[in-house]
């Protein structure tokens, strides 16, 4: 078996909106589909028999974090990630660049990679496209990235334009290096800016080097919705039908929506997990702020329309009680529930696709929530 295959079941009639099945060497993995984050080798509070309860296939580990701490070669004499974390399903690493360039003031750009100094030591390190790829041979994900620049918003055009052509070469650069191809596949990251042309460009480029998957980055990044999903919209027509698609750090419930109604397969984000560490988490008609005082007495679940194992045990009352007493356990509940919700959104909208109604489920979902559906165009 090759390290990655794609099949495409179905199409939407009425949108770009897509139905497909990845399989690893570590799972099979039904899109679209939404990853939890495990940046540091674990998605925050939870274990894997729980992402696994969940119905999570596959998960998002962070390269520059596991170089940083405890280092590839710690990961790589445990057997590689899968075995390190006991996660025995698929995993997907990103390249880092995006976590060096967000240092700004820590890092230096050349053609050769990027200089930058650990936010937690403060020592100097060096990474490139073949040091990139080097660590994640080394930690052993189903599938990697290639190193790229992601440019900030906003950004001149002149920059941008060159960020995407150094990051093409980069790809070029990544793919050379790329040593465990049978085990591994390794996809290019489609840049451009808000440029809709370079965004052509840029996935025009990196189609010719035929990669076995394209993610999507520099989007979310600061840019109002409307603009991302504008970008987004005339940048997947460029990508291979046959090959899977992920849009890179995106993963709110109306984003979801309208990055698959775009033609988007792959999806994942921190924010499941990190709102729910500030007490807050989705239900069905909207986000819900458990610390606040009028759940001090409010015995019904988090969302009676979900049927989560915390939703089926405890009460907003009782969670509201953790988190205000700064109990763990009260985070491992907002956690589990919030990562559960949207993994069975994504569950849902498959099945939408499926029967030809995903736009009716977007409008019933939008409703309910209180979305916007004009201000997301």
């Amino acid at each position: 078996m090759s390290a990655l295959s794609f099949e495409l079941l179905k199409t939407s009639s009425d949108s770009l909106a897509r139905r497909g099945r990845i399989r690893t060497l570590h799972a099979t993995i039904e899109t679209p589909v939404f990853m939890p984050v495990g940046t540091q080798a674990t998605v925050k509070t939870l274990s894997p028999e729980e992402l696994m309860d969940i119905g999570a296939h596959i998960i998002l580990s962070n390269t520059y974090h596991l170089h940083l701490r405890p280092g590839e070669d710690v990961i790589q004499g445990a057997g590689g990630l899968h075995k390190f974390m006991n996660w025995p399903r698929a995993i997907l690493t990103d390249s880092g660049g995006f976590q060096v360039f967000s240092l700004s003031t820590l890092r230096k750009i050349s053609e050769e990679g990027v200089e930058f100094r650990s936010h937690i030591s403060g020592e100097k390190r060096f990474l490139s496209p073949e040091r990139s790829i080097q660590v994640q041979n080394a930690l052993g994900a189903d599938i990697i990235m290639a190193f790229d620049e992601c440019p900030p918003y906003p950004a001149d055009r002149e920059y941008v334009l060159a960020s995407l052509l150094r990051t093409t070469r980069w790809a070029k650069r990544s793919l050379v290096a790329h040593e465990r191809s049978e085990e591994q596949a390794l996809f290019g990251i489609v840049q451009g800016g808000m440029e809709i042309d370079l965004r052509r460009q840029a996935a025009e480029e990196l189609v010719e080097l035929d990669f076995p998957g394209y993610a999507i980055g520099g989007l979310s990044v600061g840019e109002p919705k409307p603009l991302m999903n504008e970008v987004l919209e005339h940048t997947t027509p460029f990508l291979p039908q046959n090959k899977p698609r992920y849009l890179m750090g995106v993963g709110a419930p109306d984003d979801l929506f309208e990055g698959v109604m775009r033609g988007v397969d792959m999806f994942d984000c921190v924010l499941p997990t990190r709102i729910a560490r500030n007490g807050t988490v989705f239900t069905a008609s909207g986000k819900l702020v458990v610390r606040n005082a009028a759940n001090a007495k409010d015995y019904a679940p988090l969302d009676e329309k979900c049927d989560c194992y915390v939703c089926k045990n405890y009460s907003r009352a009782y969670i509201r009680h953790l988190l205000k007493a700064e109990e763990t356990f009260g985070i491992r509940l907002t956690s589990y529930h919030n990562v559960y919700f949207l993994v069975k959104l994504m569950e849902k909208i498959r099945a939408s696709i499926e029967n030809g109604t995903f736009l009716a489920l977007r409008k019933q979902f939008y409703d309910a929530y209180g979305y916007n559906r004009d201000a997301m165009c």
